[in-house]
């Protein structure tokens, strides 16, 4: 399984599961990015950190050790 830090801009994943404990994973959830949420990989920051995406029709940056934790598969729902 793929996590969303390794998705090639442009491409529209999934998310299947998040990972992670207590606080880290109520924040992630809290930004929309839930299971079965469609994800819009923008762009990344010129240095590789964060990452831009489109969620539920806004955009959100995350850093590359939160998004680590979020498994996707390809396509959108």
């Amino acid at each position: 399984m793929s996590t969303l830090k390794n998705v090639p801009v442009g491409s529209t994943v999934t998310v299947v599961k998040l990972n992670g404990e207590g606080a880290v994973k109520r924040r992630i959830m809290d930004m929309g990015l839930t299971k079965g949420t469609s994800v819009y990989v923008r762009k990344v920051a010129p240095l590789g950190d964060p990452i831009e995406l489109t969620v539920r029709g806004y955009e959100l940056s995350i850093r590359k050790a939160d998004a680590q934790m979020i498994e996707v598969e390809e396509g959108a729902e």
